[in-house]
């Protein structure tokens, strides 16, 4: 099978949906985990059935909240066998707000989470949120499916690099997937900016140099895109030559619609050429000693030759 359409019309309203709800479950996840470098702590990860936390430890034991979006249920589940569970269905955030917390809470665990939605112009409390959002099942299991392919590019792609390199995991501030490479060395401060987000968070964030790339499902340009960027910008990338990427600079980023990467007759081989040339553009451009930070692309059961 090909890799499915994304009908960003059809998906828009039930994805600004799973947004917030993605949002509430990731800022559990924040408010019991220790803070790791560039907020890797506070991610939410792609599994089969679809997204995950992940295990979070707290005074109560440990708990995890998976959206499966097979089944279109959030799970709770909790050390010891425990589960609770509720259908992923219309309803308004604070309905799932309410849901969530009632089976957090059921199992042992506190939901104190920030009340406010992140990198949003529409900061509405969660729990004050009563506007009806509705759930496309389709829509969501294509674009499951979507990042079930892309994630498997952005993981091989990860094993080429011998420096700090982040996982691939999907980011709920701005619901995107993403994979992001290190120089090592320190960046300018980050002028910050970003609605409804603390700018000690982006700075703290955006730390040190940075080539990263992501997927995000298409609010703001209404459509499904991959993007590549670098901070700090080094001269001359906004004109650097990215096969099928093309430069926004409202965005500051280069962008490649997921529709192209779908409709070519190698995507995986695509989205590559995108990732690696966009990357290489950003440390050739910025001096990175790429002879230290590169290595080949790993394949299975074959050991780094050194």
């Amino acid at each position: 099978m090909g890799w499915p359409k994304l009908d960003y019309a059809r998906w828009e309203e039930t994805g600004r949906g799973l947004h917030l709800m993605a949002q509430m479950a990731g800022k559990w996840r924040l408010a019991h985990t220790p803070w790791m470098p560039h907020s890797w702590h506070a991610t939410l990860y792609v599994v089969p059935r679809g997204l995950t936390t992940g295990p979070v430890h707290g005074s109560s034991g440990c708990l995890e909240i998976l959206f499966d979006l097979s089944a279109h249920r959030v799970e709770v589940s909790a050390a010891g066998g425990g589960l609770e569970s509720f259908a992923l269905e219309p309803m308004s955030a604070a309905a799932f707000h309410d849901r969530l917390g009632r089976a957090v809470a059921a199992l042992g665990g506190t939901f104190d989470i920030h009340p406010h939605p992140s990198e949003i112009e529409d900061a509405t409390p969660f729990a004050e949120d009563h506007r009806p959002r509705p759930w496309d099942r389709e829509a969501v299991e294509a674009w499951h499916d979507a990042l079930l392919r892309i994630v498997p590019v952005f993981e091989r792609y990860r094993t080429g690099f011998l420096g700090r390199t982040s996982p691939v995991h999907l980011f709920w501030g701005a619901m995107d997937l993403a994979v992001t490479r290190f120089s090592g060395r320190r960046a300018p401060s980050h002028p910050g900016g970003i609605p409804n987000l603390p700018d000690e968070v982006t700075r703290e964030a955006y730390s040190h140099e940075v080539a990263s790339a992501g997927f995000w499902p298409g609010d703001g340009v209404g459509e499904a895109m991959f993007y590549a960027y670098a901070y700090p910008a080094p001269d001359g990338y906004a004109d650097a030559p990215i096969p099928h990427g093309r430069w926004v600079g409202d965005l500051g980023e280069f962008v490649l619609p997921y529709a192209e990467v779908r409709a070519a007759e190698d995507p995986e081989g695509v989205l590559s050429a995108f990732l690696e040339r966009a990357y290489g553009a950003a440390a050739d451009l910025g001096g990175w000693d790429r002879a230290a930070l590169d290595c080949a692309t790993g394949r299975p059961g074959v050991v780094r030759p050194v």
